[in-house]
């Protein structure tokens, strides 16, 4: 929650720096457990496996294994500038969705996915644009459109990326994710206020001053005739003279 005693430009400072420390740490624990992986020994019993119950864990542990380096970078990435975005525009929207993005994700990959690992955080960031996309589109205040355009700005190739295109991908993942990031950005579109709304002084229509009637024109029975045509009792308005006849030659014999 904001402090209140906070304007609201030292408000969203805040709620940026909060959402940023998050990211960090979300992605440095990240390429922890990724160099820590020799260490740790086989990781392949935390990736998601679907249609198989063992794998049902991976739902959970997943996001959290990547499989190289840039796969980790990739993904570390995108959560560096989505995940502040959202946490400043929408701090209190970002803490319910991300749950939601985190489980349907993984439990749409195991209903629909191939017979494979799946692992990374790729649900979780195309979850995050898909929610900024589309609370753009419900909320359509500046702030909303302003984030949607920005995280498409970055990331709208991930539209692509929900259907099948390269092997060893996991659109399933990606599919699962966005339509989590739909769900949730329907569910808590009214979570977080809109913000202050600047008005400038065109917007402001000016007071009807006590003389206003002074302006209006006078009705036009009240209007001074400076001149009137008497009136003609055979009803005609302007004489015009009769046009003389051609006369008429002899005939010629």
């Amino acid at each position: 929650m904001d402090d209140p005693n906070l304007t609201h430009a030292e408000a969203v400072r805040a709620r940026f720096r909060r959402a940023l420390l998050a990211s960090m740490a979300f992605v440095a624990a990240l390429g922890a457990i990724f160099f820590a992986g020799p260490w740790l020994g086989d990781t392949r019993a935390l990736a998601l496996v679907p249609q198989s119950w063992p794998g049902l864990a991976g739902v959970i542990t997943a996001p959290l294994l990547h499989g190289s380096a840039g796969h980790w970078l990739a993904n570390a990435s995108a959560l560096l500038i989505l995940g502040p975005l959202v946490g400043t525009v929408y701090p209190r929207a970002s803490l319910r969705a991300l749950p939601l993005i985190w489980i349907l994700s993984g439990l749409g990959t195991w209903i629909i996915g191939r017979p494979s690992l799946h692992i990374g955080a790729s649900g979780l960031t195309h979850g995050l644009l898909f929610l900024l996309l589309f609370l753009g589109l419900l909320r359509r205040d500046r702030a909303a459109i302003a984030a949607a355009l920005i995280g498409f700005f970055f990331y709208g190739g991930m539209l692509l990326t929900v259907l099948p295109r390269e092997a060893g991908i996991s659109w399933e993942y990606h599919l699962s994710g966005a339509l989590a990031g739909i769900l949730a950005a329907f569910v808590w579109r009214c979570a977080d206020p809109e913000p202050p709304r600047r008005r400038y002084s065109w917007e402001d229509e000016p007071e009807p001053s006590p003389d206003a009637d002074e302006l209006e024109p006078p009705a036009p029975d009240a209007v001074p005739v400076l001149w009137q045509r008497p009136a003609d009792p055979n009803g005609v308005v302007l004489p015009f003279r009769p046009r003389p006849r051609p006369e008429t030659p002899p005939p010629q014999e």
